[in-house]
């Protein structure tokens, strides 16, 4: 029996699931591991089951077990892994596609919604239980009419698009290359990423993390968006330049920010929790328990597909 290491707490079935068919290590307290740790902890495994939380970086996959030949990854995401160590290692990586879709459409959703209507402020009256109706009470922006421009239309950008519309807002997007019709539906395509922002009442970022996509909202590019724009994050924290939006909701360029990620997570720029105008969560984007089932077994399907077939389709390097 194949022996594997899990690095964080998986929902009980999946772990269960998991139990039954391999040899694991549990992580019962759930605490974040060191890099030695997960290097000591995974000395006598055949793979690692690891979450977003832990950064296998270059000098932690160099030092892993010659026995370790995989690792499956707990996210979409593989920001955290090295993924030129583990092939320099013969250790393949693994995600787990398609199961967060929804649940992290639903969030987009919520924090586009949560800044337009002005959630923060209003929670915060709602507590002092002395407010009063008027006219011009805490003023938000309304979906219906507006445009929605999307930076990514892959899975969970299409939707976001989706949902969009059942809210009467019209699609605009900006992607590697232009969907096929029957994908695109009534969306509207555009060549370049400055023509996308400048027709974007609210903004979603739904794109992949990358090189090129590291700060792409900047200081320059928040110039090409319609005055009092609405900004919407639920992809990865470091698409922002942090600085140059708290400036931009400052002045007013940015009618408000909502946010379900961070750069250096779980440290948030500290004056996303001051401004008024900015509406956060805790990185919820998959926190339904539908999905984190579904993903915690994927991620174990994944390893048992590589030690059956030596294959997995979900490889990612």
């Amino acid at each position: 029996m194949k022996k594997i290491l899990i690095t964080r707490k998986l929902m009980k079935s999946s772990e269960k699931y998991a139990s039954s068919i391999f040899d694991v290590k549990l992580n019962k307290e759930d605490k974040l591991l060191t890099k030695d740790e997960i290097i000591s902890q995974s000395n006598e495994c055949d793979g690692i089951l690891s979450s977003l939380t832990e950064k296998l970086d270059n000098d932690t996959i160099l030092k892993l077990s010659d026995k370790v030949k995989i690792i499956s990854n707990f996210a979409v995401g593989f920001g955290n892994i090295d993924l030129d160590a583990a092939k320099k290692r013969n250790i393949i990586v693994t995600n787990t596609p398609d199961v967060l879709t929804d649940a992290t459409a639903e969030i987009a959703m919520l924090v586009l919604l949560g800044a337009a209507r002005r959630v923060k402020e209003g929670a915060e009256w709602a507590k002092r239980k002395n407010w009063g109706w008027s006219a011009n009470f805490l003023i938000g922006k309304q979906l219906a009419g507006s445009r929605l421009g999307i930076l990514g239309m892959g899975r969970i950008g299409r939707a976001v698009a989706d949902r969009a519309r059942s809210f009467g807002m019209r699609i605009h997007y900006y992607n590697r290359s232009r969907l096929d019709k029957n994908l695109e539906k009534d969306a509207i395509y555009h060549k370049s990423f400055e023509s996308l922002l400048s027709v974007s009442d609210f903004f979603s970022i739904n794109c992949p993390a990358t090189k090129e996509t590291r700060h792409i909202i900047n200081n320059k590019t928040i110039k090409h968006f319609p005055d009092g724009a609405i900004i919407s994050n639920s992809a990865r924290g470091d698409m922002i330049d942090d600085d140059a939006m708290v400036e931009a909701l400052k002045n007013g360029k940015i009618f408000s920010l909502g946010l379900d990620v961070y750069n250096g997570e779980p440290n948030i720029h500290p004056e996303y929790l001051t401004l008024p105008n900015v509406f956060v969560l805790p990185h919820l984007g998959s926190a339904t328990t539908k999905t984190r089932t579904a993903m915690g077994d994927l991620a174990i399907n994944n390893i048992e597909e590589f030690f059956k077939t030596g294959k997995c389709k979900n490889r990612i390097n």
